[in-house]
């Protein structure tokens, strides 16, 4: 019954902007923590930003000051806004949802998405 679907992925230029959304039905987030996660070829899947139920956000380091965490608890949605995108950012992004306190480990996050690919070409 629990679901999160992730969308607005695609193939952009380095530079662009792209903004991902993660739609969840079966059960409510708003008082669970939530969080990207990507993982690029090759490697583990990796944190990316997360939010807490009061609206507090958190970011690797690398994404620091492009990428933009926000949620909509009313619809049970979750937002990535991406900006100047890097070829280094090309990876499956993954919602996280669940956590019961703000976490970068993938293990705190009981439901995933199935991911949307974002691919910067260099």
């Amino acid at each position: 019954q629990v679901q999160l679907v992730e969308s607005g992925g695609g193939v952009v230029q380095a530079g662009d902007s792209l903004r991902l959304s993660c739609a969840a039905s079966g059960r409510t987030f708003s008082r669970d923590n939530m969080a990207w996660f990507r993982q690029a070829p090759g490697k583990e899947r990796a944190f990316v930003a997360a939010i807490g139920w009061n609206g507090n956000t958190y970011y690797a380091d690398s994404v620091k000051g492009r990428f933009t965490i926000s949620r909509d608890g009313a619809k049970d949605a979750l937002y990535l806004q991406m900006n100047s995108l890097k070829f280094e950012d090309t990876a499956v992004y993954y919602c996280g949802a669940g956590a019961p306190y703000s976490s970068r480990s993938v293990h705190e996050y009981p439901y995933w998405g199935q991911g949307t690919q974002v691919t910067v070409s260099s």
